[in-house]
């Protein structure tokens, strides 16, 4: 049987078709979660606490699996792919989390570094650009710093830099300017708004109401029971994705 896929070069980045997600012995968090993102977008995920947006998150990075219905990465069923495609497509993928993950043996340069070491990119010219990013995350003094001596706002900034070093074809940030002032929040925006216009997809979740109103971009709203995503974002659509899409 021919594995369903898509032409990677025309489809969305990601693409959530009847996505279901329960924990075992537990009630649905995501029911019936359709919606697509196309390449360059840039997407606010909005809701109360607990309404889901966390775990909607996890899916997109394949830190859980769907309960039910598919999810398509690039135009890859991520249902088909082996644990190597997975790594593979991983590498495209930048991730910022609300808890960091920086390496605690590492200095600062050497966390903003290793993705590009990893991927075998690392050279002077990528090196140059480890430190300009540092800089423009205001972290130019703390370069030989590790992250335990850190505050959060420093790591919150560090962990951005590391995410977008690779200029990833798909950005996923929980809460990104959450413990930063509002002038470097202003900052990053700028960072990830020029990283969109590039062609980095970004899924953002926040609840940063005012950041939104600066920064207008499409929002996706998880409500009613964590069951749907509605398009408040758009001026002239506020219709279900569900229904749109």
């Amino acid at each position: 049987m021919k594995r369903p896929t898509n032409d990677s070069k025309t489809a969305p980045a990601l693409e959530f078709n009847n996505v279901r997600y329960y924990y075992p012995g537990g009630t649905d968090v995501l029911r019936n979660v359709n919606f697509s993102l196309p390449t360059g977008s840039f997407t606010y995920v909005r809701g109360e606490s607990g309404a889901g947006k966390s775990t909607l998150l996890k899916l997109a990075y394949f830190g859980l699996n769907p309960s039910q219905g598919r999810l398509f990465i690039f135009g890859k069923n991520v249902a088909y792919c082996s644990r190597p495609q997975i790594v593979a497509l991983r590498r495209h993928i930048g991730l910022i989390f609300q808890d960091f993950r920086l390496l605690p043996h590492l200095t600062a340069e050497e966390n903003v570094a290793l993705p590009l070491i990893v991927s075998g990119q690392y050279n002077k010219t990528t090196a140059k650009r480890v430190l300009e990013l540092l800089d423009w995350v205001g972290l130019s003094h703390r370069l030989q710093a590790n992250p335990y001596t850190m505050s959060g706002g420093e790591q919150q900034r560090l962990a951005i830099a590391r995410a977008v070093i690779c200029r990833p074809r798909l950005l996923i940030a929980d809460e990104p300017t959450g413990n930063v002032d509002d002038k470097m929040a202003t900052r990053i925006m700028y960072l990830f708004e020029e990283l969109s216009k590039s062609g980095t997809t970004i899924l953002f979740a926040t609840h940063h109401d005012t950041l939104v109103k600066a920064f207008p971009h499409r929002q996706l709203w998880l409500r009613d029971g964590t069951t749907h995503l509605t398009d408040e974002g758009a001026p002239d659509d506020s219709r279900s994705l569900a229904a749109a899409i």
